[in-house]
């Protein structure tokens, strides 16, 4: 039975992929429909209560600097902020958030809701409506089939999951949630290449049987920010977080269960994430360390539930709770919920375009944990830009692709299709060699006028965008000119500098790294450019003009290899130079540019050069 008129673009899971790529769909004129199989779990944070951190902070202000949903929801929702990195340079600062976990699904629910062309379903799809290499819609548990011209998989850890505690294993999505069957079959079938991954989470605590007394107090910045350059909510009261560690006696206790842990055993056949391994993994990999950190993060304003951030597992229940207990603080600690690991079907990202588009069903997109990436930012991101491009498909319009050096979202996406992924893909600030232009506090100056030209940031957004132009620019004028020598002096005098001998523009001041632009206030603080972001803004461009100019002159050489499009049939057999490596890697990702051929793992310099050579002629 066909339900409903057809749609431009299902989306199928509400996770944060889908949320971000139903809502950005609807707002670029798309009629959406969202299928997921639990209306009252849209937008669970399945992991911990958090948002951002180094580099995914970066992508949650470039998701709204776009006109995304995450930053604003992630703004309603924070019970702490923090600048991560503030003693690092400014390529490093990222922003964090402790979010409150059941007011963020709620707030999500609510945008959704309210978004037009907006509509949802609750079924599980087991089935996709393929011909002639074209999607056409979806099959519901139901016996439904709903149409569309597009299709977005967000399936996230659904997707044949299987949960792991000990030597019990049962099928779910997640825990109290029965897995997705069928699709993963369906795929395969058409051609597709799927793999297997590994995910876990730790206990859940009962705060009111913690001694939070024998903690470290991890409190949020004293002037908390947020992610939102709208700047809607600011936080008023935040709750703590706080650190405690492990010993050699909780590791001696957690051995105990090394026989029975799935990691262990052969149980396991999915690969877990390198950079957040469970806590029994930490021991067997670093046997030398007799410690580790644990953070303690409240779950909400209105609950006593605790997340155990590092102490991810899945040994026998029994064993996560005798070692926990020999943890400073946890002594009497009661369990909400034990930790588990889940394994899940995902496929190889090196099977889809730069628009998340699949490379062999023509219409069909795929966004978050099914691409092999960890993360809600990682997902959110994904789900933004195949919820866009679905869109602009449909209506004929161009794709819409971030480049390396336009976002952090476009690194992402160009590692995952031109490298593939074999372990779950966190995003760092190393993974980008532009890095100091990416940054968080400049992602709207980079982005919103891009997310407008395509109907995804509106009119607010653009005119707080061309506000802060226009201070930017008042504030550099001001900056360019001399000061008296007499107040030049008298701030070198603060400073132990020696004193200058003629007038000097500010710019030139501040450039010294002795001198911040704060030490300026009483010269400036009354004109109406003077803010915080304003002054930030402009202190990174004076402290770091000569590096951040540098990085443009190298963005430049890259884009001229972008510049080399590969013909898309191109044929890499008849090339005689190119090795035999190379040329099976290319034929399988069929990079689009030369620069893109280049960071395919496996790819020569030399190979690069006969391909230049040969299309040269």
């Amino acid at each position: 039975m066909v339900l409903d008129e057809k749609y431009d673009v299902i989306v199928v899971g509400g996770g944060h992929a889908g949320c971000e790529a139903a809502y950005c769909a609807a707002k670029t004129g798309g009629r959406v429909l969202l299928i997921t199989m639990n209306m009252q779990t849209i937008a669970q944070m399945s992991c911990n209560p958090a948002m951002g951190g180094v580099a995914k902070g970066q992508i949650v202000r470039e998701i709204d600097a776009l006109g995304g949903g995450s930053g604003l929801i992630t703004d309603k929702s924070m019970i702490q902020f923090r600048m991560l990195n503030r003693s690092k340079g400014p390529a490093m600062w990222s922003p964090r958030v402790q979010s409150d976990r059941m007011q963020f699904a709620q707030y999500w629910r609510e945008l959704l809701e309210e978004t037009e062309g907006l509509y949802m379903f609750q079924d599980m799809v087991t089935g996709l409506n393929v011909s002639d290499g074209t999607i056409h819609g979806v099959k519901t548990a139901l016996g439904l089939e709903f149409e569309a011209s597009t299709v977005i998989l967000t399936s996230g850890t659904f997707m044949n999951g299987l949960i792991h505690v000990g030597d019990q294993n049962f099928g779910g999505g997640r825990a109290g949630e029965r897995a997705s069957k069928g699709i993963t079959e369906e795929l395969v079938d058409l051609g597709f290449e799927a793999g297997r991954m590994k995910t876990g989470t730790p206990p859940r605590i009962d705060g009111r049987t913690i001694d939070y007394k024998v903690m470290e107090e991890q409190p949020g910045d004293e002037d908390p920010g947020q992610f939102s350059f709208l700047g809607d909510y600011k936080l008023r009261k935040q709750r703590s977080c706080w650190i405690t560690h492990t010993s050699q006696e909780v590791h001696d206790t957690l051995k105990k269960g090394f026989d029975r842990s799935p990691l262990f055993n052969g149980t396991i056949a999915g690969t877990g994430p390198r950079y957040c391994p469970s806590i029994e993994d930490k021991i067997d990999r670093f046997v030398e360390k007799t410690s580790h950190q644990i953070f303690v993060e409240p779950e909400g304003w209105n609950t006593v539930e605790v997340y155990v951030n590092g102490f991810s597992t899945s040994l026998p229940v029994e064993i996560q709770y005798e070692a926990l207990h020999k943890v400073r603080g946890f002594e009497e600690a009661k369990f909400f919920r034990p930790g588990y690991a889940i394994e899940y079907d995902y496929f190889p990202p090196t099977q889809l375009k730069h628009t998340l588009e699949t490379k062999l069903i023509s219409g069909l997109y795929f966004a978050g944990q099914i691409n092999g990436t960890t993360g809600y930012e990682e997902a959110a991101c994904q789900g933004l830009m195949a919820g866009v491009n679905a869109v602009r498909a449909v209506k004929g319009h161009d794709p819409f692709i971030l480049g390396r050096d336009d976002a952090y979202i476009g690194v992402l996406i160009d590692d995952l299709i031109t490298k593939g992924t074999e372990e779950p893909y966190r995003m760092f600030t190393s993974r980008a060699e532009f890095r100091l232009l990416l940054r968080q506090d400049n992602a709207d100056l980079r982005l919103t006028a891009l997310g407008y030209a395509i109907g995804l940031a509106g009119d607010q957004r653009m005119d707080a965008l061309n506000a802060k132009m226009a201070l930017i620019a008042k504030g550099k004028d001001a900056l360019d000119k001399n000061l008296p020598l007499t107040v030049v002096n008298e701030v070198l005098g603060t400073k132990e500098q020696k004193p200058a001998k003629e007038k000097t523009k500010t710019s030139k001041l501040v450039a010294r790294p002795q001198l911040a632009l704060a030490d300026f206030e009483d010269q400036f603080s009354a004109e109406s450019w003077w803010n915080d972001e304003v002054v930030e803004q402009l202190e990174i461009d004076i402290k770091y003009g000569g590096y951040i100019e540098r990085e443009r002159e190298n963005v430049a050489k890259m884009k001229r290899l972008n510049d080399k499009a590969i013909p898309e049939n191109f044929d890499y057999y008849k090339v005689k130079g190119l090795s035999y490596e190379g040329r099976d890697k290319l034929d399988a990702i069929r990079p689009a540019t030369i620069a893109q051929a280049s960071r395919i793992s496996g790819i020569s310099q030399s190979d690069i050069h006969v391909l230049l050579v040969y299309m040269g002629r």
